[in-house]
């Protein structure tokens, strides 16, 4: 069935903190995008080694065929199921910072829990993020598969609030820590990973199918969870906004200059 958009995208994405255009994308565009990304995976496991986890952006990798990348970027469909549900002033795709989420080749593992930003960037102006961690114009990010992607766990919801106590009981320390799976056998990590994914209290699994655009906000509580058995070239992209590039830029260089110093990796509030 083609896809159509409704008012149900709007209210997910502002209630969820997440909305799913189901298959937008046309079968053939599919099918060029994996041709190109076959060759990305090759070209970043051989430049970083079998557990990495993306290539970004592409289009500083001449090695890969940028059409369809190209073609990805001007959809009109696309353009147009992302600009009703947010409106004026976003794009669905910045070129940019366009990535490639893959598999890793060798071992189970699977990220933190994290709000992007807050919980990942070193030296981040914590009082900041939280002053603008609900504006509409930031933080709006994409994940786009090619192949079915049930990688990808969120706490729906958490958005448009701060962290509650049974994920401040959960997740006490700051940085968050990850499972330590290093030295396990595969499915005795695999296991690990899937209990510390299903530990935070309220996470759902999003599951995309081929062709699926996820439209969602970065500041709700998500998590990848990867397995070396499932193929995965997932798009990584922003539904980008000027008022997101230059609040990036300035972050970015504030925490440089922080981590730099020595500051390391401060300790958000907690409520």
């Amino acid at each position: 069935m083609p896809f159509a958009f409704s008012e149900q995208h709007i209210e997910e994405y502002h209630r969820l903190g997440y909305t799913v255009f189901r298959g937008i994308l046309p079968a053939s565009l599919v099918a060029d995008l994996r041709r190109s990304t076959d060759r990305a995976r090759e070209v970043a496991r051989e430049a970083r080694g079998g557990q990495v986890q993306r290539l970004q952006p592409v289009g500083a990798y001449e090695q890969l065929d940028q059409q369809p990348f190209r073609d990805y970027s001007q959809l009109p469909a696309l353009a147009d199921a992302v600009h009703q549900t947010l409106g004026d002033g976003y794009r669905h795709s910045n070129l940019d910072v366009l990535g490639i989420l893959l598999e890793p080749a060798d071992a189970p593992w699977c990220t933190p829990w994290h709000r992007d930003w807050r919980d990942n960037m070193a030296g981040l102006d914590l009082h900041r993020w939280e002053a603008d961690f609900r504006q509409p114009e930031l933080f709006n990010q994409v994940n786009c598969a090619l192949y079915e992607d049930g990688s990808t766990w969120v706490v729906p919801g958490s958005h448009q609030r701060h962290d509650l106590p049974k994920e401040i009981e959960r997740f006490p320390e700051r940085p968050i820590a990850g499972p330590d799976t290093a030295q396990m056998e595969a499915a005795q990590a695999e296991r690990t990973c899937w209990e510390y994914v299903t530990s935070m209290p309220g996470a759902q699994q999003l599951v995309l199918g081929a062709g699926d655009y996820c439209l969602y906000r970065n500041s709700l509580w998500h998590i990848g969870n990867y397995v070396p058995y499932r193929k995965r070239a997932t798009l990584h992209d922003t539904a980008d906004t000027a008022a997101f590039a230059d609040w990036r830029q300035e972050q970015m260089a504030a925490a440089t200059k922080q981590h730099e110093a020595g500051a390391g990796v401060a300790v958000p509030p907690t409520r």
